[in-house]
């Protein structure tokens, strides 16, 4: 198969699985948004922490209830979404809109899947049940480019530069807020989750806060993780198989390293690539923990 066949069946897979949230410590109980938790509470290397009840990061809106809507406004004082998605992907399942609320809209795939996704003609394809959804991704599981499609998908967003001009202006636009933030993509785990590793660093995270929060996307998918992991290792898959199970359901830990790793050799560290790649200044960073730490 093509490369373009392989991004697409990446995107399907990455877009339409839904998941009953395992509650960390910071995990939100919402009815119909996915993988969401406060940011709040967590320590910088400085000692301070970041305030509660500001920013969070979760699954896309679509599915937000009255319930969500009303958390969202009174506890979380929501002014802010940042919506990662691209543009067929949003259309073809739009956030819910919420009195008050600015959405920006800041596509941070690289324009290489996008142009997969979009030239199969398949833009309906969040649509699918469930049922042809994990035929597929069982499919491609023993694919050897799709794999390696899997595998780059986190360099290809750190080293695209319309990626690092958005993500630049997420972290503008959190700075600027003038209420509580949301940000998300549709799993709210891999674009989101580069989102919430680049605000974490411009707090002043050290890169263990940084995985450990982004790693935990897998207990929020943990169920879904385990079962097709189990029908992928009875159908004799080997770990290249299971890993892109993994990777595609929840979010693969050792590329996000392994692609730190690369930003600290290509950029020189991953302060320097916000400064330097995203264009987030130093004053701006100290400005943003002005107002989200304490």
């Amino acid at each position: 198969m093509k490369n373009n066949d392989f991004s697409t069946a990446i995107l399907i897979l990455a877009m339409t699985f839904s998941a009953q949230v395992a509650h960390s410590q910071r995990a939100i109980a919402f009815e119909g948004i996915e993988n969401a938790r406060d940011m709040g509470c967590l320590a910088m290397q400085d000692g301070k922490v970041i305030r509660t009840g500001l920013l969070v990061r979760s699954g896309c809106l679509a599915k937000a209830t009255d319930s969500d809507v009303a958390v969202l406004k009174e506890k979380y004082r929501l002014t802010d979404v940042f919506d990662f998605r691209f543009e067929a992907e949003a259309n073809a399942a739009p956030d819910r809109i919420i009195d008050g609320v600015s959405y920006t809209h800041l596509s941070t795939l690289p324009k290489a899947f996008i142009q997969g996704f979009s030239s199969s003609g398949r833009t309906d394809s969040v649509k699918m049940d469930k049922k042809s959804m994990m035929e597929t991704l069982m499919k491609y599981a023993f694919a050897p480019q799709a794999q390696t499609m899997a595998r780059q998908l986190y360099p290809a967003i750190v080293t695209d530069s319309t990626a690092q001009h958005y993500y630049g202006e997420f972290l503008r636009g959190v700075l600027n807020a003038k209420g509580g933030v949301l940000w998300h993509c549709s799993q709210g785990k891999d674009r989101a989750g580069w989102a919430a590793a680049f605000l974490l660093a411009a707090l002043g995270a050290d890169r263990k806060t940084i995985v450990e929060d982004f790693d935990l996307s897998n207990q929020s998918y943990a169920r879904q993780v385990e079962a097709l992991t189990a029908k992928m290792q009875g159908m004799n898959g080997g770990d290249e198989a299971v890993t892109f199970i993994r990777a595609m359901v929840g979010v693969s830990r050792e590329n996000f390293e392994a692609t730190l790793d690369l930003i600290d050799q290509k950029y020189g560290s991953l302060s320097g690539y916000i400064e330097n790649q995203l264009g987030f200044s130093k004053e701006e960073q100290q400005q943003m923990r002005t107002k989200y730490l304490e």
